[in-house]
């Protein structure tokens, strides 16, 4: 499974970087706008910080400013990925950038015949959102199963599922074991799975019992 390290913040990017712990960043405009930078400046740090697919999303919501923000979006760096709305406007702008060459990601998924439809479009990613499913009391993991599930039966389908709305590391054992492609995590619940009482107590008692020896490895 890919992480995708889902924010806008480039020190958070280059210190799980440095872990080698992401695969790509996605990025929207609410998480750019509380960084307080320029749009176009943070977006060009971050595709330096990774080699991955960085998403960028379009404020349009018509199909032709769609397409002409995705292509100059696209002009940032070549580890782009144009990120459109799950509507038909979205779905057409998808289609056209995808014939470009473009790889788009279609968010805000809620259902697995949108995610039939974003397959169809060309997307590169589709963005199914488990924790706001979650929100209203619907299993959101099960929307990923279904997904997976549907594209695994087509061989025509290259989209891969990309989890998104990622609340705590029980989504992404969920995802794992699903077999969705990749996860975007905010920074915090990444390093949450990093993170056991039982790891800390065994790691407290090893290095007592070494401090007792008096040796050191260096």
């Amino acid at each position: 499974m890919k992480f995708f390290v889902d924010t806008a913040d480039t020190e958070a990017i280059r210190e799980l970087a440095d872990g080698g712990l992401v695969d790509g960043v996605t990025t929207n405009p609410s998480l750019v706008a509380r960084t307080g930078r320029d749009f176009f400046e943070v977006i060009r740090e971050i595709c330096t910080i990774t080699s991955g697919p960085v998403s960028a999303e379009v404020a349009a919501t018509d199909a032709e400013t769609m397409l002409a923000e995705g292509r100059r979006l696209a002009e940032i760096a070549s580890n782009i990925a144009v990120k459109v709305p799950l509507t038909m406007d979205g779905l057409k702008a998808c289609r056209s950038l995808a014939d470009d060459g473009i790889m788009v990601n279609v968010t805000l998924c809620f259902s697995p015949s949108q995610a039939i439809l974003a397959a169809k479009a060309g997307a590169a990613f589709v963005s199914p959102f488990v924790g706001r499913l979650d929100d209203i009391s619907t299993d959101g993991m099960t929307l990923i199963e279904d997904i997976v599930q549907i594209y695994d039966n087509y061989d025509a389908f290259r989209t891969e599922v990309l989890v998104a709305s990622i609340r705590h590391p029980r989504h992404i054992v969920d995802a794992a074991k699903i077999g969705a492609d990749v996860c975007t995590v905010p920074p915090d619940v990444l390093r949450k799975i990093a993170r056991h009482p039982l790891t800390d107590k065994g790691l407290e008692a090893f290095i007592a019992d070494w401090a007792k020896t008096g040796q050191s490895i260096l």
